[in-house]
């Protein structure tokens, strides 16, 4: 079987299709990866929202946990996180659906890498996520 574009040069491959879809050639389009690149872009955004609740999430447990190491480097980093995670959900409101899902997804990657970056003891941390997500995006919120 002949390799094709999408295979061989990706970038050509996207341009390509742009100028099918610009010019309505709809029958020349490659659907089968044009649905798996369009799929794609959606679970990019949805792993962006992982990823920043990851950092969020372990460094309020952090600030929670090892209080006496509390710095404006971690705080910094909670305030970052929450307004990107806010302006993620904005740009991209049917993501809100799915925010409990993400949180109960990322909650064991966070508290590991707080275990990893504070060398506490694991039964130090909490064994399930103790905030709401309500308070994830409080910016009076600071356990």
């Amino acid at each position: 079987m002949a390799e094709s574009l999408y295979d061989t040069d990706f970038y050509s491959w996207a341009r390509e299709q742009a100028d099918l879809l610009r010019q309505g050639k709809l029958d020349g389009l490659d659907r089968t990866h044009l649905i798996e690149e369009i799929e794609d872009l959606g679970n990019r955004h949805y792993d962006q929202l992982e990823s920043r609740l990851v950092l969020l999430v372990a460094h309020l447990l952090k600030w929670q946990v090892q209080h006496w190491q509390r710095s404006n480097s971690w705080r910094a980093t909670i305030r970052v996180q929450r307004l990107s995670i806010e302006k993620l959900l904005r740009r991209n409101p049917g993501l809100k659906a799915r925010l409990a899902e993400a949180i109960a997804e990322t909650w064991e990657e966070a508290r590991l890498l707080a275990i990893a970056e504070t060398g506490l003891p694991d039964d130090s941390f909490p064994e399930h996520c103790p905030y709401r997500a309500t308070d994830l995006f409080d910016p009076d919120f600071w356990p």
